[in-house]
């Protein structure tokens, strides 16, 4: 993996290039764009200094004394920048790390998202890899801390993994650099549609079950081709302000729009929401 330095845009006008400028990226002379999210300490830092060879820019979020670090990295001709996001438990807004991170995921709409877990404590960290993937298919989990797993013995079954979450899970130890051509590579082929997820999304609770379908078909009615529809259901039910603004200002729908729009994706090489 060879880190990249940003110099210029390929496509300035676009839509979602729009919509990440606002969030403070930097897309100059990058053509993906991928997400590092986490629980903290699974050694997702590790796992972004590894993979931008420490080639990174920090800053804050626009608006926030959050920080942000993103970098860049080059694969098989393809230039990546990778934006790591603060680490959280959840997508549920209670924090301005949590909003900053749903945010970016939903609004957006990287390429693909790299979710890391920490193999020791995989059922912990589950938690946040299910609501990445309530918000998108094009996502990869990264299984990192594996040489901690079998120094306690304990035996991570990653082909099952991946089976159960519908997406691929990679095993790496990020310190060491073991696994990680594997989990860029996983990254490259979810993009390029090489590798088709399935996300298992777990049914709603039955408590909110009628609210959620009503929802739904309230959205079907009006036509408006919602991303992760049954996701932004479930926060409406819990009141979150942004995405019923983003809902009723259109900007949910105009996202879709773009997203679908023929002439968008010929003309663009960033494709910034992968292939379908």
């Amino acid at each position: 993996m060879k880190p990249v330095q940003p110099t210029m845009s390929t496509c300035e006008t676009c839509p979602a290039h729009a919509q990440l400028a606002q969030m403070g990226i930097d897309l100059r002379k990058y053509d993906r764009v991928v997400a590092l999210a986490g629980n903290p300490n699974t050694g997702k830092s590790t796992v972004f200094n590894a993979l931008t060879g420490l080639k990174q820019h920090t800053g804050n979020w626009p608006g926030k004394t959050v920080t942000r670090a993103e970098g860049g990295f080059a694969w098989a001709g393809i230039r990546y920048k990778l934006v790591d996001l603060p680490g959280t438990y959840s997508l549920l807004s209670a924090s301005q790390d949590e909003e900053i991170a749903r945010n970016f995921l939903l609004f957006g709409q990287p390429d693909c998202t790299i979710v890391v877990v920490d193999a020791t404590a995989l059922e912990r960290n589950l938690n946040l890899v299910l609501q990445v993937l309530e918000i998108t298919d094009k996502a990869v989990v990264c299984v990192n801390l594996m040489d901690e797993a079998r120094r306690k013995g304990l035996e991570v079954d990653v082909r099952s993994l991946s089976r159960d979450l519908g997406v691929p899970a990679v095993p790496t130890v990020a310190r060491t650099g073991e696994g990680l051509g594997d989990l860029i590579r996983a990254v490259t082929e979810v993009i390029n549609g090489e590798v088709r997820t399935s996300p298992r999304r777990p049914p709603a609770p039955p408590e909110v079950r009628d609210a959620v379908e009503e929802l739904l078909q309230l959205a079907d009615g009006l036509e408006l081709s919602l991303p992760s529809a049954r996701w932004v259901a479930y926060r409406l039910l819990e009141g979150d302000h942004r995405v019923r603004q983003a809902l009723l200002s259109g900007e949910l729908a105009q996202l879709v729009t773009a997203q679908a729009a023929p002439s968008r994706r010929a003309s663009r090489k960033i494709a910034l929401e992968g292939a379908q």
